[in-house]
């Protein structure tokens, strides 16, 4: 897929880590809740939370899909929100 047919609205996911204290992530949509032991961000690729103690978000940009934290971080652990694929029936037969 070339950069003429990505839509506009696609932004790239990363996550850069330093020393498990500080945490910047792109390509978030936005922040689902979070208190200081655990933040869950809704991201390009999927459900994203953020386990740890003493966590502070220190920025937030909807529009850009910036988030800086902070704090002492145990766990990263995404969930995908997939489409339903069928039923039971149609796991079984395949």
């Amino acid at each position: 897929m070339s950069n003429e047919e990505r839509p506009v609205s696609a932004k790239k996911h990363n996550l850069i880590m330093e020393d498990r204290a500080v945490l910047n992530v792109t390509g978030v949509i936005d922040v689902s809740g979070f208190d200081d032991e655990k933040i869950l961000l809704t991201t390009q690729k999927g459900e994203l939370t953020v386990g740890g103690y003493s966590l502070h978000i220190n920025k937030f940009s909807q529009e850009t899909g910036e988030l800086d934290l902070d704090g002492e971080i145990c766990s990263l652990s995404y969930t995908e929100t997939k489409q339903s694929e069928g039923g039971f029936f149609s796991k079984l037969f395949r």
